[in-house]
């Protein structure tokens, strides 16, 4: 028998909160908002916490727990796997955080030509004796003009592209909120979303339509926080709004922390 040194008791009496492996990329199956699933290479932050008296945990059991849910991650499956490591471990608690690029396919506004897209979203979930939570994370790339610019300028205004994230603790696991909707939440908030193709035709109509709807970072984070609090799916949320300046050697930020969406 060879011996296992991580079950070794230990004396210092430190507790550890988080324990784990971080930074493995794994081919998981991701649930998509038309009921079917979505083939993608995730990043996987697994962990558990360490009582006082445990040497260490075994970390292959955090691929072999990871394995057997890869198939299809939705919020229940998320909190499942977070019950299944906090349980296998013996820990206290646990906690899951997957990154992963999430594709979703848009049509040009004119000619209607067809390509993907590429959002960066994320799925967490956390496991303790006093209960679990999950949360759902979008990183939606959008084009903001200036209302500034577009105000003093005899012709034009300068535009850029900005990056709406968004965190969701969902109201209840059985929510049909997805990574879909929130994309378009965001998207709605700017001037315009980005697209993959543009033919000509196409790109007029987004120039334009964008010069129509100037934006500052403080409207697109108002405009998410709107449709946000009016949600009976969302119980709070947080919020970040980047634009990457195209005239000034900055970027511009706008953010809103942990916020219950009832206002409480």
């Amino acid at each position: 028998m060879l011996e296992d040194v991580q079950a070794r008791p230990d004396t210092r009496g430190v507790a550890l909160e988080e324990v784990g492996i971080k930074g493995l990329r794994y081919p998981v199956l991701v649930a998509d908002g038309q009921g079917a699933k979505r083939e993608t290479v995730a990043t996987a932050v697994l962990s558990v916490s360490l009582a006082p008296d445990v040497k260490g945990a075994h970390l292959s059991r955090f691929v072999e727990v990871l394995h057997g849910s890869r198939d299809q991650l939705t919020l229940e499956s998320a909190l499942r796997l977070a019950d299944d490591l906090r349980h296998r471990m013996g820990s206290p608690s646990a906690q899951i955080h997957f990154t992963f690029p999430y594709f979703l396919e848009r049509e040009a506004p004119v000619t209607r030509a067809p390509a993907y897209v590429e959002y960066t979203c994320g799925l967490s979930a956390s496991s303790d004796p006093r209960g679990a939570e999950v949360t759902l994370t979008v990183d939606v790339p959008v084009t903001s003009v200036c209302p500034c610019s577009k105000a003093i300028s005899d012709r034009g205004a300068h535009n850029q592209r900005g990056h709406i994230s968004i965190e969701v603790k969902p109201s209840s696991l059985e929510t049909d909120l997805w990574f879909d909707e929130l994309i378009e939440i965001a998207e709605t908030a700017a001037s315009s979303p980005v697209y993959a193709l543009l033919k000509r035709p196409d790109e007029r109509y987004v120039t334009m339509a964008g010069y129509d709807n100037p934006v500052f970072v403080e409207d697109m984070a108002r405009n998410v926080c709107l449709v946000l609090d009016t949600s009976s799916r969302v119980a709070a949320y947080r919020l970040q709004v980047v634009n990457d300046e195209s005239i000034h050697n900055h970027a511009a930020y706008a953010a809103v922390s942990w916020k219950s969406s009832k206002g409480a």
